[in-house]
């Protein structure tokens, strides 16, 4: 090889290297972008996992609050009834005379 030959390779071995240098800086910078997405992603997984905690949470809680007015709705329901048999049981003891 003669030493023209050998400037000429060397030249475009010292191409390639920048090129590949210049690519390896890209990859690189894609590798920190990748990082900083899978870092968000897991942040978003935590901030949701919280929030649907939150949700079972109220979710419990509405269900007392709807349930309240039906128990005391039965609650009085119950009082009327045993009301109404005492006041029956009255009545017959009292031999139906009013």
């Amino acid at each position: 090889m003669t030493e023209q030959e050998i400037s000429v390779k060397l030249a475009e071995t010292e191409s390639r290297a920048k090129s590949n240098t210049h690519r390896i800086e890209k990859l690189e910078q894609r590798q920190n972008d990748l990082d900083k997405i899978a870092t968000a992603v897991e942040v978003l997984a935590s901030r949701e996992q919280s929030v649907e905690s939150d949700v079972k949470e109220i979710k419990a809680d509405v269900k007392t609050i709807t349930e309240k007015p039906g128990r005391r709705w039965d609650a009085l329901i119950d009082r009327v009834l045993y009301l109404l048999v005492g006041a029956a049981v009255s009545l017959l003891a009292i031999g139906g005379k009013i």
